[in-house]
């Protein structure tokens, strides 16, 4: 009996076992790799994820939208991060007459993350993205397998400092199978699930990377109000400031400019005022704390953790 018959007959045994039975198989990813929660230690960096640029000819804007969804959803499970959504930041940056789209460029983006007291804002793009069917016929037997594979690249960009902390890409590789024999089994159409598996792919195969950059961001809240001795701050429980914590105070800084392009470096640090401890939270995020030094606080003060607190 040759070698395409035995197949065949072990096939056919298979199939008439499992009469009405679908049959299929699927490869990709065993385990999805994501950022595992942890307790963290200080408070949580505010970030945002701009849409990303779709540069491939598959999937128009829904492909660049769908790669921020991804990797807004990983960086919220992750529970490091305080994520600005989509539809609040789209909301702020109308606020301040500003444009979504033009975040995309690192110096902008430096400079309308401070506007909106982020941290870090994360944009990239899809650069590479394709789709293709192969499959058998063998007359009593049929195969299909169905594969969808992108490139994505991502940014990483302090606000403070207009930084590109990480530049990287990811490669999403997914694919599905379907078989057919004596009429059993199944033939599917396109799977309209493999794009977005092929990005998800793609994007938590960098997180490791992205949440690692995150981190070495230093935080930065600023004072929201004063009124009489209370010091409100745009953070709080949330955000894992504690009762006790004490906040350095400095005023607000200079943007600093390379002279030889023009460019926005970042912006430093004024001069500090003082310091301020939390006597207790507020609000959704914020917090309420008292002077412990100095004096001459105002309305945008930048603050920071104290070495005591690291």
């Amino acid at each position: 009996m040759s070698r395409l018959m035995r197949r065949l007959l072990k096939k056919s045994i298979c199939f008439v076992g499992l009469v009405g039975v679908f049959a299929g198989c699927a490869s990709g990813p065993a385990v999805e790799q994501t950022a595992a929660p942890l307790q963290t230690h200080g408070p949580k960096k505010r970030v945002a994820v701009v849409d990303f640029v779709n540069k491939s000819d598959f999937g128009a804007d829904r492909l660049g939208k769908g790669a921020a969804d991804i990797l807004t959803t990983e960086l919220v499970k992750s529970n490091r991060f305080i994520v600005v959504e989509r539809a609040k930041l789209e909301k702020l940056l109308d606020e301040q007459g500003l444009a979504l789209s033009g975040v995309v460029d690192e110096a902008t983006a430096a400079k309308t993350g401070r506007v909106l007291g982020l941290n870090a804002i994360l944009t990239g793009a899809i650069s590479q993205f394709g789709t293709k069917i192969e499959g058998q016929n063998l007359g009593l037997y049929r195969s299909k397998k169905q594969t969808a594979e992108c490139m994505v690249d991502v940014r990483v960009i302090d606000v403070s400092t207009g930084q590109i902390l990480l530049a990287e890409s990811g490669m999403g590789k997914v694919d599905v199978g379907s078989e057919q024999f004596l009429g059993l089994g199944s033939q599917k159409g396109f799977d309209e699930t493999l794009p977005g598996k092929a990005l998800r792919a793609a994007i938590t195969q960098l997180m490791s990377g992205i949440v690692g950059q995150l981190e070495s961001v230093e935080w930065r809240g600023k004072i929201a109000s004063i009124q009489g001795d209370k010091i409100y701050v745009n953070a709080g429980k949330e955000t894992g400031l504690q009762i006790g914590d004490r906040l350095r105070v400095r005023g607000k800084g200079e943007e600093i400019v390379d002279p030889d392009t023009g460019i926005a470096i970042g912006e430093s640090l004024g001069a500090e005022k003082g310091v301020i401890e939390v006597k207790e939270h507020f609000g959704a995020d914020g917090a309420i704390a008292q002077i412990v030094s100095g004096n001459g606080f105002s309305r945008g003060d930048a603050v920071q953790r104290t070495e005591n607190n690291i």
